[in-house]
């Protein structure tokens, strides 16, 4: 038996046999050409077939992992229409007399090298998107199908790494799980894996194509994969697979039930979702409504500014499937880690403390209007809570109120109703929890968000992945603010609530609770597994 280690994506295991994915090999002519509009056509041809294959991929990831993690095809559709990127392509066919797929390979190539480069690591992420799209226009040219690379049996897919694009093409009912060598925990592939419920290591240094073949266990819990496992060792490992099996049958008992603890306090659970086609989700895990709906998919999902009325209809949707139940819609929070093309941002050095969220939007304030008033439309049509995020003064505020003033005016003026709706605000910087009290005077509810608020009180850059080691998301002074929080909020009649990724951090449910934490939002599949824990709190009880 052979024990190899790496980073576990999902706690889980995976049993099966190996198939050892290995890339076809292709050979790229530099031999120079002589018809140009040939190549150029087929580059373009090629190109075009892969952005309609990005966006069908964008169609498969939203109903196996979700909007949210089906973002990265829409990025990569507007990657391949990037002027520069085709110009680029195109200059080395007519000025060097190279076919189409040496062009592809330099132009895409040289560009993936410049986000290499940049110090800023998100930007550094956006290479590997490079390498995948380059990759799909590269199949498409040389007649590549990348839906062979699986095989027709369920197994264990073991690989160098794998893109996006490859993860989402995987049939799910012939992956038992995942092993790469290379990839990160915060890589795409590993979002998408964790979103779909896949078993996954990366970083696996010690991957074998020799393994093809073979009997293996990923053993999730920790964070190794045993290949040719003894009898013992897979008798247990399978014993455990199948009691996760019957725990996971159980907490479809849990649909209807409350979210009360044993001594008899309730809290709300609801469902973060990154747009109107993640509702089905909501419904099938039985949230309590939505905590968070990430409204800057809607501008991602756009080649210009959506209208007015594109975003009435998707947040009415959302608003008026769900009712009576709250859904709280995060104004646009683009910038740092999200960004538009269209919208023509400056690059910043520093982009997660820069021009992003309410940033942004109060100083394009047309833009923000448009916005204000879809979801004022939208109010009517159900229970409406409107969310401002990275807030970290009472003026700021104040102009957000200000604006959705002027802006139920205007639709007053053009005979438009506003129905009732509550006003929130995110809670992701240390300066925002510091004036909790005097913010709580001015609005509904507070959502803490805890990805951005340990990264700013903690001064790491969550999109490091080489920082990981420091990052400690129990960190006592981040539990603080929490606290200081809850307590701010309830001294002002604010409710509070978490939307961040501790809030499904189960070694933490008690902890929240005792804080006295009003509500949770979780990614929809951690609903019921956060309601079974909560019902087995007993909060009188002595910790």
């Amino acid at each position: 038996m052979q024990v190899a280690t790496g980073k576990s994506v999902l706690n889980g295991i995976a049993i099966g046999k190996i198939k050892v994915y290995t890339p076809p090999k292709v050979t790229i002519s530099e031999d120079l050409i002589e018809d140009i509009e040939t190549e150029l056509k087929r580059f373009d041809a090629a190109r075009e077939k892969a952005i309609t294959q990005q966006n069908a991929l964008y169609e498969k990831a939203v109903i196996d992992a979700g909007e949210d993690s089906a973002e990265v095809f829409s990025v990569h559709a507007m990657m391949l229409e990037d002027d520069d990127l085709i110009d680029a392509t195109k200059e080395i066919i007519k000025n060097q007399k190279h076919n189409a797929e040496y062009a592809t390979k330099i132009a895409f190539n040289n560009q993936a090298k410049v986000f290499a480069e940049m110090d800023d690591p998100y930007m550094k992420e956006r290479s590997a998107d490079i390498y995948d799209i380059e990759q799909a226009v590269l199949n498409v040219l040389f007649g590549i199908d990348p839906e062979s690379m699986q095989g027709k049996e369920p197994a264990i897919l073991v690989a160098n790494d794998l893109t996006p694009s490859e993860t989402v093409r995987l049939d799910k009912s012939l992956l038992l799980g995942i092993i790469t060598r290379q990839g990160s925990l915060n890589s795409h592939t590993a979002i998408l894996a964790r979103s779909m419920g896949i078993p996954a290591l990366v970083q696996c240094g010690e991957v074998q194509s020799k393994w093809d073949g073979k009997t293996a266990i990923i053993d999730g819990y920790n964070s190794c994969v045993y290949i040719d496992p003894t009898e013992d060792l897979m008798a247990s490992l399978k014993a455990k697979q199948d009691n996760e099996k019957k725990q996971k049958a159980l907490l479809q008992e849990l649909k209807g039930q409350s979210n009360t603890t044993i001594d008899g306090k309730t809290i709300k659970v609801y469902a973060n979702i990154g747009g109107p086609s993640d509702i089905g989700l909501v419904q099938q895990n039985d949230a309590g409504g939505v905590g968070l709906f990430r409204s800057e998919f809607v501008y991602l999902n756009a080649k210009d500014y959506p209208s007015e009325d594109e975003q009435f209809n998707a947040y009415r949707l959302a608003v008026e499937a769900l009712a009576p139940k709250q859904v709280i819609i995060r104004t646009c929070d683009i910038g740092a880690d999200k960004q538009v093309g269209y919208m023509g941002m400056h690059k910043e050095d520093n982009p997660a403390m820069g021009c992003r969220a309410i940033r942004l939007c109060l100083t394009r304030r047309d833009f923000f209007k448009t916005q204000l008033r879809a979801l004022l439309r939208a109010a009517s049509y159900g229970n409406l809570g409107i969310m401002f995020p990275m807030i970290i003064s009472t003026r700021e505020l104040h102009e957000c109120k200000e604006l959705l003033a002027e802006c139920t005016k205007e639709l007053n003026a053009r005979g438009i109703t506003v129905g009732n709706y509550s006003i929130g605000v995110m809670i992701e910087t240390p300066a925002a929890v510091m004036i909790a009290d005097e913010l709580a005077e001015e609005c509904d509810f507070f959502s803490i968000g805890t990805n951005d608020l340990t990264q700013y009180t903690l001064a790491i850059d969550r999109q490091n992945a080489s920082l990981d080691p420091f990052l400690d998301t129990h960190h006592p002074a981040v539990l603080r603010e929490i606290q200081m929080t809850i307590d701010a909020g309830h001294r002002h009649g604010t409710w509070v609530g978490i939307c961040g990724e501790l809030g499904a951090d189960l070694s933490l449910t008690e902890t929240f609770l005792r804080m006295g934490v009003d509500e949770l939002s979780v990614n929809p599949v951690s609903v019921l597994p956060l309601r079974k824990t909560i019902r087995g709190i007993n909060l009188k009880k002595e910790k």
